[in-house]
């Protein structure tokens, strides 16, 4: 069976609200975005300097296009309880990835 990832690139707002960003993201958005169908878990990053962007990666089962699908419709329905310290437009990126090849000795 071929695994998906929904790779994402996030930034606060600020400098000023990365730790109401970080709380936000981790107790509240992860948990909900999981909870919906197609998603099976996730991994955030932070950047190692400032500036640079959040990454979360979603491990996905199924149908990728169909998971993303039902964050969109959980966001339009206000089941996503979104953050004002979440920079919308140019901060934020997704990307479905295919995973091409796992290695763990």
């Amino acid at each position: 069976m071929t695994k998906y990832i929904l790779h994402v690139e996030s930034r606060p707002t600020s400098e000023e609200v990365v730790d109401e960003f970080n709380r936000w993201y981790d107790e509240v958005h992860l948990p909900e975005v999981v909870a919906l169908d197609g998603f099976v878990s996730a991994v955030r990053y932070a950047p190692k300097e400032k500036g640079g962007p959040y990454i979360t990666q979603y491990e996905i089962e199924g149908d990728p296009e169909q998971a993303v699908k039902n964050v969109i419709a959980a966001s339009a329905a206000g089941k996503l309880n979104m953050s004002d310290t979440l920079l919308m437009k140019q901060g934020t990126r997704l990307q479905i990835m295919k995973v091409a090849a796992e290695y763990r000795p």
